[in-house]
């Protein structure tokens, strides 16, 4: 079998709030763990109750990872639970409603998507009601630590056999239906695809989609959160138009005609994580993970080739309608960082473009925030459009130290850990001023919180 490189991951089984941490941490992980058990509906975690009542897919990824620290075996289930709604195309949908929710609290509602009808040719499952598209693939990687936390009720509860074929159903959907470029790299069909929903990256190829009609639709998201903080209108309806068009096309990947498609670093880099991930499962399994390792490699050059920008010092996405780099910093430019065989050279001038003029680690900011401060369209306080995320940061924390910049690091671990403590576990932060934007108490701010401090040091490694 092949070898497999060391997947450079905090996998510490510990339990945060150990003896040793002080008084301030422990009261952190104890808010922490207080957040994800008054956010657990029995099955799965809500990221908040109130602005997002449902599960979504990328989030409980990351809220396994913390859960880890609290229940290894809660932790698994929240993956279970999304994995069982797995369209049978391989796809993982972005969203799986709770049946227990009026449909009226969130927008797009079960009545928008028609998962179980619109979706009947594309394999979506009949007995629950899910959305059309997806979200970044960190699934291999949680499945991974969520293992690592304990093995032994992973064994005896068959997590690994029972997860490893659905992950490698999903790669393939993701790498065969959705290489719309054809050069080996996934593209995203809608901007809640890639997570960063409202980036200015999508300004350029969402100005050619016609906003859905005023009227046909109402916001629920303004019900619950400040209008300043959230996307315009005329972005929401065309957010809106994307989805109901690709729903009317029988949510097919083949055959149809895109109005945006656009290949993105973070999706991207995050797939090729997850194919690390699944070359240890594999391994585990007794099964040969080469094809795993050799799928990474591929991502990593096209990664490379694709969207590296040597000027810019960072990667940057690529819209396929017009075939050029879209010329927005976003944070999801650096998010390959995470990549363990990024090349040298372009993981050194990531790292000082994190800490340049653009995104000022260090200097002008203690989180990295979502989009450039030297951008025209920075926006400090407007969904992912400047705050800093807890789940970009914990990611970058990661390929910081990865890469050999230990100090840096742990001055961000450090940053996110307060920042996080100081604002309720806000679901985002001015990143000058870590005033707390969104929603509180925010699932995968505390889930991200608890694993740093589990790992305080950064030192626990395979």
């Amino acid at each position: 079998m092949a070898q497999l490189p060391a997947l450079r991951w905090n996998q510490d089984s510990g339990h945060a709030g150990d003896a040793g941490h002080s008084g301030n941490t422990d009261r952190t992980a104890h808010r922490a763990r207080r957040v994800l058990l008054r956010n657990w509906t029995g099955a799965s975690t809500v990221p908040s109750h109130r602005l997002y009542p449902h599960q979504w897919s990328w989030d409980s990824a990351f809220i396994a990872i913390g859960l880890r620290h609290l229940s290894a075996v809660r932790a698994q289930r929240e993956l279970e639970t999304l994995l069982a709604a797995q369209w049978s195309d391989g796809r993982i949908p972005h969203i799986v409603f709770n049946p227990a929710v009026p449909h009226g609290a969130y927008f797009p509602s079960p009545e928008f998507w028609r998962s179980t009808t619109a979706g009947r040719a594309a394999g979506a499952p009949a007995d629950r009601h899910t959305s059309g598209i997806v979200q970044p693939p960190v699934h291999a990687l949680a499945v991974w630590l969520v293992h690592r936390a304990d093995p032994a009720a992973s064994w005896r509860r068959s997590f690994l056999p029972r997860t490893y074929p659905r992950l490698v159903a999903w790669h393939r959907y993701l790498t065969s239906r959705r290489d719309l470029g054809g050069q080996g790299l996934v593209a995203v069909v809608h901007p809640w695809e890639p997570g960063m929903d409202n980036s200015p990256c999508w300004d350029g190829p969402l100005s050619r989609i016609t906003p859905a009609a005023t009227g046909s639709y109402r916001r629920a998201d303004l019900d619950h959160g400040a209008a300043a903080d959230r996307p315009t209108d005329l972005d929401y309806g065309r957010y809106v138009r994307l989805a109901a068009d690709y729903r009317d096309h029988g949510y097919r990947d083949r055959g149809t005609a895109w109005g945006f498609a656009v290949e993105d670093p973070g999706v991207n880099a995050l797939l090729t994580v997850s194919e690390h991930a699944l070359a240890e499962i594999a391994l585990a399994l007794g099964t040969d993970p080469s094809v795993h390792l050799d799928r990474a490699r591929q991502l990593t050059g096209a990664l490379v080739r694709r969207l590296w920008d040597p000027d810019a010092g960072q990667f940057l996405c690529r819209d396929l309608l017009t075939g050029a780099l879209i010329r927005e910093r976003s944070a999801a430019g650096l998010l390959p960082l995470i990549v363990p065989d990024l090349p040298v050279a372009v993981a050194a001038a990531m790292q000082r473009t994190v800490r340049g003029e653009h995104f000022g680690l260090g200097n002008r900011v203690r989180l990295v925030p979502s989009y450039d401060l030297c951008g025209t369209t920075f926006d400090q306080h407007r969904y992912w459009r400047g705050p800093a995320w807890f789940n970009v940061n914990w990611l970058l924390e990661h390929g910081l130290r990865q890469h050999g910049y230990a100090e840096r690091a742990d001055a961000l671990r450090s940053a996110m850990v307060t920042a996080a403590a100081a604002t309720d576990f806000a679901e985002y932060v001015d990143p000058y001023t870590f005033q707390p934007r969104g929603a509180r108490d925010f699932s995968w701010t505390a889930a991200l919180t608890l694993d740093l401090l589990a790992d305080p040091e950064g030192g626990t490694r395979p």
